[in-house]
Parts: C-alpha cells; structure tokens; sequence
C-alpha cells in the first residue's frame, strides 16, 4: 500500500472495463479513494448507469475497498462534448478517418476529464488522479499515450502549483494482460463484475451477452475487449 503523501487517489471512472480494474487497483493501493465520470453526451451512456452498479459490487467484493472507497462525482460536460462533436457523441458512422484515427475519437478528452479532476482532488484534498488509459491494445487515441499524460502531468504541476501524479497502471497492458490483473487483485469474483456489470460497448448495447460481457461485438471497443478476452482464456 501507498503510505506518506500520495495516500488518496481520484480514479476517473467511466464504468467500463478498464476504468473498473484501475478501480480496484487503486482500492488496493491507497486507503483513501473517491471517483469522479463525466457525462459528455456519449451515445453509450449506459455506462453511467454501470457505473454505481460497478462501484457497488467492488465495495462488496472486499471489506477493505469498501471502507476505503469513498463519495462519486459525476460532472456535466455535455456542452464540451458536442463541440468535440464525433461518433460517441452524435449519429455518425463509426469508420476510420483520415489520418488513421476512428470516428470515435473525441478531440482532446482526456485532457478535458485530467483538468476537471484536477480541479476536484485539489478542492478535495486527493494527492493523485488515476485512469485506465492505455497505449498497448487500443484505438490510437493520442491523448491515451503515456507521452501526452506526461505533458498533463506537467501542466497540471504548474497550473496547481502542486504535484498531481497521473497514475496510469494499464497503459503498457494488452487486454489479455488487464483481465489477469483484474482476477489477480480480486479473483474470479472480480473478473465476474466485470463482465456482467461494466460496460464499453460504443453502441451501448445491453441485450448480446458474450463471454467477455455484453456488446454489439462489432464495434472498435467490443473487438478489443473480446480479443483480450480469447487471448487471456487460451493463455491460462
């Protein structure tokens, strides 16, 4: 366990599968842990309904997460979200754009959600945020890269004039590798939260069971979580 300064974090939880295993991380790490979303507009906003389904069941999973997990917050960022106008926010095919980018990406949100929550833990007296980016199995979005978290990270320091670590303990994790994280912190108990509960799905869909959770299974965010899924099982 963390001790000293860095003795609370603020996890930006969305809901979904890797913001759940970094919750679990951090209730494993730190005695102190609040959460925050955002409600951009997304068009899966399913997951913010997975969210305190998520949090519930982690907290009973384990006696020591629940004492130490503490208040959510859920910020209104909707006026953000429909000028960073993409197909998580609007009725817009999901596609590869030029450049190489999907039609999913949202300009610049996670630098959005890394300053709201700074302002947050600094208010709450929070010494680290914490987040379930990653830039080994994902859909090439920028701000998703240890590189430009860094740089936030900076910003961040300077702006606050403080520290605020960004903890990012997925970032050079494949999906296979985040599901046996997930049943190395809490057991199959955990992995089977995550399955029924959390949800990624960018289409928001709540009626295909699969293995690996409920999904359309075709979007980029279905195909990643599935594929990890088959490569953790066959590696067991």
């Amino acid at each position: 366990m963390k001790t000293g300064h860095t003795d609370s974090a603020l996890v930006l939880f969305s809901g979904g599968q890797d913001s759940a295993t970094t919750l679990a991380w951090a209730l494993d790490r730190f005695p102190r842990v609040e959460t925050v979303g955002f409600d951009y507009g997304q068009r899966h906003d399913v997951e913010l309904q997975a969210r305190l389904a998520v949090r519930t069941a982690l907290a009973d999973l384990n006696p020591a997460w629940a004492k130490r997990l503490g208040p959510d917050h859920m910020v209104d960022l909707t006026g953000y979200g429909a000028l960073a106008e993409s197909a998580l926010t609007a009725d817009m095919e999901i596609e590869w754009k030029e450049g190489g980018l999907p039609s999913t990406f949202v300009p610049g949100r996670n630098l959005v959600f890394l300053t709201v929550a700074s302002a947050l833990a600094y208010r709450r007296g929070l010494d680290v945020l914490a987040g379930g980016m990653c830039e080994t199995d994902y859909s090439g979005y920028p701000d998703c890269r240890r590189e430009t978290l860094n740089a936030a990270e900076k910003m961040l320091r300077l702006g606050l004039d403080r520290d605020m670590p960004v903890e990012t303990p997925l970032m050079t994790l494949t999906k296979a590798q985040t599901w046996a994280l997930a049943e190395e912190l809490g057991g199959t108990a955990l992995v089977d939260v995550i399955v029924e509960e959390t949800h990624t799905c960018y289409l928001g869909d709540r009626l295909n069971r699969h293995d690996w959770g409920y999904g359309c299974g075709v979007c980029p965010a279905c195909e990643l979580r599935a594929r990890g899924w088959q490569e953790w099982r066959q590696g067991q």
